[in-house]
């Protein structure tokens, strides 16, 4: 762990806190273009203005392991979204962070090789995942951390969209 952890700005925090109070029904679309780059399973992924983020798939799937794959990157995306959310509480709360970590796994059956494999009856997809939060902070009982702790898998985005059936679709562009 890093000695010195910097954090985000209380004040911008609370400001943006009170914006979401002010209209708490609004909502934004998030936007992802997934490009396939003709490398086997390697693909760009291109959000907003920023450089490409790169997902593969390991060798044991035909990939060139380049870098995580479609599951592992969830995984992250859930394991950040956590942290964020746990930084957030503690800062809110003015606690002094010293270090936050989340640990992710998850189970998956991969028998079915996206519908190409074995076609029997089975989950598809992740059957299990479990998180384990670390924050270490001052100014906080153990027991005010586990409280933040569950509070922010209440209120993640990603731990939520994860948890709970959301509408999803598909169609041929």
């Amino acid at each position: 762990m890093t000695a010195h952890f910097k954090t985000i700005d209380p004040a911008g925090l609370k400001t943006l806190a009170e914006k979401g109070k002010a209209d708490p029904k609004v909502v934004r679309t998030v936007r992802c273009r997934t490009v396939a780059e003709g490398k086997k399973y390697r693909h760009l992924n291109y959000v907003r203005d920023l450089p490409a983020h790169i997902v593969d798939e390991p060798p044991g799937l035909l990939g060139d392991d380049t870098a995580p794959n479609p599951t592992e990157a969830l995984l992250a995306a859930l394991g950040t979204c956590v942290a964020v959310g746990l930084q957030a509480n503690a800062v809110a709360r003015g606690w002094k962070i010293n270090a936050i970590e989340v640990e992710l796994e998850g189970d998956i059956n991969v028998t079915s090789v996206w519908g190409v494999g074995d076609l029997n009856p089975k989950p598809v997809g992740l059957t299990d995942v479990r998180l384990k939060a670390r924050l270490d902070v001052d100014g906080a009982s153990p027991q005010e951390v586990a409280e933040v702790i569950a509070h922010t898998a209440q209120w993640s985005p990603v731990f939520n969209t994860v948890k709970n059936p959301v509408r999803l679709s598909i169609e041929s562009a």
